[in-house]
């Protein structure tokens, strides 16, 4: 269990939001923290990517490489 501490706000907009749609409060703040998640991890992993480049290969090495 995670407890979350929003300014005014966002809990007013949030509360809105929920509202309208009919869904919980709760929904909408998992939703947006897994896809967040996702980018982050995606961000980092591509970050790790660029820090140890591999060998890069000319258009021709390609083409060679692949028929």
């Amino acid at each position: 269990m995670l407890a979350v501490r929003l300014d005014e706000g966002t809990e007013r907009r949030l509360s809105e939001l929920a509202e309208r749609t009919g869904r919980t409060k709760s929904y909408y703040v998992r939703e947006a923290l897994q896809q967040h998640l996702e980018d982050l991890e995606d961000y980092y992993l591509g970050m790790r990517a660029m820090e140890k480049p591999e060998r890069i290969y000319s258009a021709q090495e390609a083409k060679s490489e692949l028929g």
